[in-house]
C-alpha cells in the first residue's frame, strides 16, 4: 500500500522494526506481510521513503520547533574534522568556528583532545572525541583505556565503534560487552558515549541488533557511520534507528549531510545530533548567509567530504 500521508514514515518504520524484532524472537518470517515489503524496503523504495519526509514528518518541530533560529540548528551540530592529515591550525581553526557559531562540540581524533579542550576552554562547547576508529576491531580494555585517557585529556563526549565483525558473527553478547566498557568509563565521570554502528555495513536486522545492544549497555546514542566507509547517514537508518531505540537514546546522523536540508531530512526522521565537516556552512545556510572557506573545506576536502 502506498505511503504518502503525514504520519505514515512513523507506521512504516514501526511495521518494519516489528518484523525484524519478530525474526530476532523466532517469531518467523509470515509477519513480513504487515508492511507489504521486505527489510530492506527502505533501500529499494527511496523515493517513497523521500514523499513521506516531504510530506512533513513531526520530528522537526518537535526537536526546534516551527521558528527555528540559526543558533538552534548549529546547537544540534558536532562541528567535525577526523581527516589524519589535520594539522594543529586546521584544529585552531575547529574550534574557532565551533566557538563562534555555538555548535554542540568539535569532534576530533584523540591526539588533538586535549589542544582542543585548550581552545574551547570557557565557550561552552565540548570536546567530543572517537574511540576504536575506524574500524570498531580492537579490543574492549583497549577501548575502555583509550576512552579513559581522552576523557582525562578533556573529552566530554566519546563516540565509539562497535564490533562489526562479531555482530555479523551474530555474538550480540561480545557487542553488548564491548560496548560497556566504554560506557562504564564514560559514565564514571558524567561523559556522553555515542555508539557507532556503521550502517552501511549492515543489513536492517544487523542495526536493530546493534542498536539494542548499545540500549541494553547504557549507551547515551547511536550512531549510524564514522564517515570512512562506503556510505554515510540516510534518512532510512535514521528513522529506523529512531524507532528501534525509542526516545531514550539520541540518535546522531553522521556521514553525507552535505548542507541544511540534508540536516533537516535527518532530524525530521529521528536524529537529534548531526556530525558533519560542513558545521559552517549549515550555520551560515540556516542564517541566510553564503557559505565561506571554513577549516573543514581546505587540505583535502574531497577525501573527507562525506563525514
Amino acid at each position: 500500500m502506498p505511503y504518502t500521508q503525514n504520519g505514515d514514515l512513523e507506521r512504516l518504520v514501526e511495521q518494519i522494526t516489528d518484523v525484524i524484532v519478530a525474526r530476532l524472537n523466532g517469531q518467523g518470517e509470515d509477519q513480513a506481510a504487515m508492511c507489504g515489503c521486505t527489510s530492506e524496503c527502505f533501500n529499494r523504495c527511496p523515493e517513497r521513503m523521500h514523499r513521506v519526509v516531504d510530506a512533513g514528518a513531526a520530528r522537526i518541530g518537535l526537536v526546534l520547533g516551527d521558528a527555528a533560529r540559526a543558533g538552534d540548528w548549529a546547537s544540534l551540530i558536532d562541528h567535525t574534522l577526523l581527516k589524519p592529515e589535520a594539522t594543529e591550525d586546521d584544529i585552531r581553526r575547529l574550534c574557532e568556528e565551533a566557538a563562534r557559531f555555538h555548535f554542540a562540540s568539535v569532534c576530533v581524533n584523540p591526539t588533538w583532545v586535549r589542544a582542543s579542550a585548550c581552545h574551547l576552554s570557557g565557550s561552552g562547547v565540548l570536546v567530543c572525541t572517537v574511540i576504536g576508529f575506524p574500524l570498531g576491531a580492537t579490543l574492549p580494555d583497549v577501548k575502555a583505556y583509550e576512552a579513559r585517557r581522552a576523557i582525562f585529556d578533556g573529552a566530554r563526549e566519546v563516540d565509539m565503534v562497535i564490533n562489526i565483525g562479531a555482530l555479523k558473527s551474530n555474538d550480540d553478547c561480545a557487542v553488548e560487552h564491548d560496548i560497556r566498557a566504554v560506557v562504564e568509563v564514560a559514565h564514571e565521570v558524567n561523559v556522553t558515549c555515542k555508539v557507532i554502528i556503521e550502517t552501511a555495513l549492515l543489513t536492517d536486522e544487523e542495526k536493530v541488533r546493534a542498536c539494542l545492544a548499545a540500549k541494553r549497555a547504557g549507551a547515551d546514542f547511536v550512531k549510524t557511520s564514522t564517515g570512512f566507509s562506503k556510505g554515510g547517514a540516510t534518512v532510512a537508518d535514521v528513522a529506523l534507528m529512531r524507532q528501534t531505540v525509542g526516545s531514550e537514546l539520541g540518535v546522531k546522523a553522521s556521514g553525507g549531510v552535505k548542507g541544511l536540508d540534508d540536516m533537516r531530512k535527518m532530524v525530521e526522521a529521528g536524529a537529534t545530533r548531526i556530525g558533519a565537516s560542513v558545521g559552517v556552512k549549515i550555520a551560515q545556510e540556516a542564517a541566510g548567509a553564503r557559505p565561506t572557506t571554513t577549516a573543514t573545506t581546505t587540505n583535502a576536502t574531497a577525501a573527507v567530504g562525506q563525514y
